[in-house]
Formats: C-alpha cells, structure tokens, sequence
C-alpha cells in the first residue's frame, strides 16, 4: 500500500528558535527541525494543530509551540487541548483534524496519548489521513514514541538489561515496523530499548537523540535530520536472546544485534533494512 502521509518523530528538545542573534535565527528558519515540519506540511501557509496532551503543562507548551511556528511564518496554527476520550469524539475537534496539514504531537508522558486518543474517531481519522493523504504527523519525545504500533511506556535506565527494566504497550500504531525511544543519548537509554528489540526482535530500534529526528516515507524510508544521532538496532539475525525464558529481574545477554550510529542526511530503507549514509567527504548537511 502507498501510504501518502510523512510521520516526523522527533527525539525531544528540538530547537524552537528561543535565542536571539541574527545568526542563530537564521539557522533555525532555514536548518532547524521545525523549518522541516512546516516545509513538509507545505509551507508556511500550512494549517498546523498541535497536541499538547501528553504534557503537564499544556498551556505552556502549546503557548511555546506557538510562538516557535509565528518565528518560522506560520500563522494558521492552533493548539487543541484533549483532556479526555470525549474530546477525541467531539465533531469541532475532530473537524479541526480533518482540515489539518500537519499534527504536532507535544513532549509528556506518551501513555496519556494511547489513553485520550487511542480507538477513538479522532485516532481513526488520523490514521485515515496518513494512510491515503499528504499530512504530516510529526512528535516530539512522548509524541514520537506513541507513533509505533508497540510502544515504550517507561523503564529506569539504571535498571536496563535486566528483564522488566522496560514497559511496553500499544502505540497508535501509524508505523507498526518500528519501536521508537527518545532523548536516548542524553538519558542512557540504551538498555531499555534493547530489552524492546529483545521482546519484538521483528522490529527495528530507533533511539533518537535530542533534537534530532526522522524524516519517514511511505512507512519505508527514513531521512535522519537535526543536530544528534539516532542509534538503530537491528535485531533480525539475533544468535542469542534468553528474553523469554529468564524471571523478572534477571540480566539480559544478546548476541549479533547489529548497530548503526546515523546522522543528519543519512537515510535508511525499513523494510529492506539497508543504509545510505552520506559520503565521508560530504559538507554537513
């Protein structure tokens, strides 16, 4: 199936343009990921509905996303509080989906998100949307780690690799092939997300660094961009993984689970878990 839509998960901390110079403005108008989000929702006249719902503070954050998309031109952009499954069904809201380019799911706690929004009608449109026409649904944190069909709901990286360090649930499943985790770098998540591989091992990994992202096609082939890396596990040809069989608790032993370390303008194909990466005498992009 050609999906139309473009899923943007974003690793959390993504640039919002809050400095001053004239250089560092620049910079984040023309090479920040939100500057991407609004070119691939269609420009700054795109209609952008952000979602603050898997926030504490969702005043302020919408309040911040606002003020980061007026930086970059935008001035058809709302911010639509859901604080529970009613508001997902309520026609007004749903009909302010439906004329959205582009839906930004905010940073938070990602379970809040499956919880007021996933199965409901809203839920539904969106994945209707994506699969059959040009909206980008991007996410920051919270937001890019609902967007896989299996979700990580939490895990203490002081406990990782051992048996139950992670929590998983369902995800709003707009990528089912891919089990994503975010600010990896800078909270050591490493552990976690490979007791997730261990538990999916037909999935790939993502780990997203801060303001770092993934540009995604046709639910096949991703474009990293933003200023990190994004640490892939690819656990196809595991030669050992005791997951199922140890208790609770127990510490975990993997073999072969492939790695790759990408960067911005480096791409990759999901489905045929190959990898392009710019040229070692490539300008950063």
């Amino acid at each position: 199936m050609n999906i139309k839509g473009t899923l943007i998960p974003i690793g959390g901390n993504e640039d919002k343009g809050t400095e001053n110079t004239e250089q560092y403005t620049l910079e984040f108008i023309q090479e920040g990921i939100l500057s991407r989000v609004v070119r691939e929702s269609g420009g700054n006249a795109a209609s952008i509905v952000v979602l603050p719902t898997a926030s504490s503070i969702p005043k302020e954050v919408g309040e911040n996303y606002l003020q980061a998309f007026g930086k970059l031109g935008c001035h058809k952009v709302e911010v639509l509080h859901l604080f529970d499954r009613e508001d997902s069904e309520r026609k007004k809201n749903i009909d302010l989906i439906r004329k959205a380019d582009c839906v930004m799911f905010s940073g938070g706690d990602q379970s809040k998100i499956t919880k007021i929004i996933g199965g409901t009608k809203m839920h539904q449109l969106l994945l209707d949307r994506y699969h059959k026409e040009p909206i980008t649904i991007a996410g920051t944190s919270a937001g890019a780690m609902c967007m896989s069909g299996d979700m990580i709901t939490g895990g203490s990286s002081k406990d990782s690799l051992f048996k139950g360090a992670v929590g998983m649930n369902k995800g709003m499943d707009f990528i089912p092939y891919l089990i994503i985790d975010s600010h990896f770098i800078q909270r050591g998540r490493f552990g976690r997300l490979a007791e997730a591989v261990a538990k999916f091992p037909q999935l790939l990994g993502v780990g997203l660094a801060e303001d770092t992202g993934l540009v995604i096609k046709n639910c096949n082939t991703f474009e990293v961009i933003g200023s990190g890396m994004v640490v892939l596990f690819d656990p196809s040809r595991l030669k050992h993984n005791n997951e199922k069989v140890l208790e609770i608790g127990s510490p975990m032993s993997l073999s072969n689970l492939k790695t790759h370390i990408l960067a911005n303008g480096d791409r990759f194909n999901i489905k045929k878990r190959k990898l392009q990466v710019l040229p070692l005498d490539s300008p950063f992009v």
